[in-house]
């Protein structure tokens, strides 16, 4: 596996999935503070500190593991709209992923229910067997999400179990290819 490459971008019909950048971080975070995108990581909206530690953290990824987080942004205009990928977190859950790859996911509230997210995802998805070795990948949300639950069905993933991670939480996993 090639470590330490940038992101490639990848298009869709709609979107654009492209390494993050610095000018990202004012959008992003105003994404992170909309009530419908952050009722699943707790009652309040992460703070900018938090953020900047993810958004570096994606980036991070791809020098460490040769995948990591996308940003989305609508071709049309360019307009950062979501986050996606592939990444280690080496969480305090059951079972430990280790080295196998996690995916997340997070979309603006302007782009919920237009199949958007589906999109981006099958994209990462396609990319991810075409480029690493066959691994599963894990997926963790949150009770009560419903539209991530749905998603992460459309993509493969299948519910293992519940786990205690800041709340109830399903463990995921999409099989190796």
């Amino acid at each position: 596996m090639n470590k330490g490459r940038p992101a490639p971008t990848l298009e869709t019909g709609r979107l654009r999935l492209r390494g993050w950048r610095r000018e990202d971080f004012e959008p992003w975070y105003a994404v992170m503070r909309e009530p419908a995108v952050h009722r699943y990581f707790g009652p309040e909206p992460i703070g900018q500190e938090e953020c900047w530690r993810r958004m570096c953290g994606a980036v991070g990824n791809w020098q460490m593991n040769g995948f990591g987080g996308f940003a989305v942004e609508h071709k049309a205009d360019g307009k950062l709209v979501g986050n996606i990928g592939l990444f280690t977190a080496f969480r305090d859950i059951e079972p430990q992923f280790g080295d196998e790859p996690e995916m997340g996911w997070i979309f603006a509230t302007e782009t919920h229910g237009t199949g958007m997210a589906f999109e981006a995802g099958s994209a990462v998805l396609q990319w991810a067997e075409a480029t690493l070795p066959a691994t599963p990948i894990w997926a963790i949300i949150s009770e009560g999400n419903e539209p991530s639950f749905r998603l992460a069905a459309r993509l493969g993933f299948k519910p293992l179990q519940m786990a205690d991670y800041h709340g109830p939480t399903m463990v995921l996993q999409r099989p190796s290819w």
